[in-house]
């Protein structure tokens, strides 16, 4: 996790790009299919992402996923650094410990 060479928002997410795509740029509506894993900072693996998940952006997902695939190109890798309050807050979820910040790697494909 490298917060030097990342961008950060208004709303406290840090977000990276590992490779631009190609492809099209994300906007709100569209369809996607994402390719992810997703990690605790500490570097404890929550979710290997073995497979892609689809969506409409902005979607049933949580909002530092809405908010981070906006703007990226179809075929990039990005790498979204979560706070709480845009991930699973105080309640946590699962492995994911309350007020944890989460480190995903997405491929929108």
């Amino acid at each position: 996790m490298n917060l030097a060479a990342s961008t950060k928002t208004a709303s406290g997410l840090y977000y990276r790009d590992i490779t631009v795509g190609t492809g099209k740029t994300i906007v709100a509506g569209d369809s996607i299919n994402v390719k992810y894993s997703g990690a605790l900072a500490n570097g404890s693996v929550f979710d290997p992402g073995t497979r892609p998940y689809g969506f409409t952006i902005p979607g049933s997902v949580i909002q530092g996923w809405n908010e981070g695939l906006l703007g990226m190109k179809v075929g990039g890798t990005r790498q979204l650094i979560i706070p709480p309050s845009l991930g699973y807050g105080a309640n946590g979820r699962d492995q994911i410990p309350p007020n944890a910040v989460l480190v995903f790697t997405v491929q929108p494909q």
